[in-house]
């Protein structure tokens, strides 16, 4: 069963940067595309990104396009989420999850396509 944890998250003024990670445990990680998604108070979780075993990307929002990358480090299996250019509307919890397609990411980014579902860290963006 695979364990994810992520962290570093906090409080950041608007247009800084934080960089997130999401640390696997107990399963075989470098087999498996891992995505980023957020949730905001009130709303639905939504999918941001996406990298394969191999660093394939997908991103599933238009909307950090340009200011979020993912990344992947198989020997420390952590997957990264690098924030730059933070704004307030990126506000919410971030967490990471296992793709079901295994090597692959989903076209959409949709939740029920992913599982083990890290316990989240809170991203707050605000002077």
């Amino acid at each position: 069963q695979l364990q994810l944890v992520e962290s570093g998250g906090g409080l950041v003024q608007p247009g800084g940067s934080l960089r997130l990670s999401c640390v696997a445990s107990g399963s075989t990680f470098d087999s498996y595309a891992i995505g980023w998604f957020r949730q905001a108070p009130g709303k639905e979780r939504e999918g941001l990104l996406c990298i394969t075993n191999t660093e394939g990307r997908t991103y599933y929002t238009d909307s950090v396009k340009g200011r979020f990358t993912i990344s992947r480090d198989n020997a420390r299996a952590t997957v990264y989420l690098q924030m730059n250019g933070l704004k307030p509307e990126d506000t919410a919890v971030y967490y990471c999850a296992r793709s079901f397609l295994r090597y692959y990411c989903s076209g959409y980014g949709s939740i029920n396509d992913f599982d083990s579902w890290g316990q989240g860290t809170q991203v707050t963006v605000s002077s």
